[in-house]
Order: structure tokens, then C-alpha cells, then sequence
């Protein structure tokens, strides 16, 4: 082998690990949004049985959904606290 085919080779490594690297970053915002958007749809579902279940109503707004997907159980405890508190 001579040198100008290893140059071509280390220049082609190079280039495919920049285009890995280029296209992890471009997915990352669209995974974030998407774990954000179910993680909403889960805390929705946790309020809204919840509200069910009966021991406490809690509105299902966006913000709820939000605190509730985002902190999971502990947030919906803290909704149930806060709501209980400054709501009841």
C-alpha cells in the first residue's frame, strides 16, 4: 500500500464518522420531543385515573401532564398534595 491510498482511507473513516456524528445531533431534538410527548400522555393517564379513582380531582391540563410525565409518581403526588392544599 502507499501513502496516497492510506490518506483515502483515513480521509473516508474520517468523513463517515462525521456524518455519524452530524446525524446523532440532528435526531437528538426529535427524540427529546418525542420522550417529552409520551412521557405528557403518561401523566394524562395517571391523572385521569386519579380523577377516577376519586380521591382527589385534579384538572387535566397541559401543565399537569407535563409535571406528571415529566417526575412521574412523585410529581402526581405533588399535584395531589398541592391541589389538596391550595385548591380543596
Amino acid at each position: 500500500m502507499n501513502a496516497e491510498m492510506i490518506e483515502y482511507a483515513a480521509g473516508a473513516v474520517v468523513g463517515v464518522v462525521l456524518i455519524v456524528v452530524i446525524v446523532n445531533l440532528l435526531t437528538l431534538p426529535f427524540q427529546l420531543l418525542f420522550k417529552l410527548i409520551i412521557n405528557s400522555v403518561v401523566g394524562a393517564i395517571m391523572l385521569y385515573i386519579i380523577n377516577l379513582v376519586g380521591l382527589i380531582t385534579i384538572k387535566i391540563t397541559f401543565i399537569h401532564c407535563f409535571i406528571a410525565g415529566t417526575f412521574g409518581v412523585p410529581g402526581v403526588i405533588g399535584l395531589m398534595i398541592y391541589t389538596y392544599m391550595f385548591k380543596h
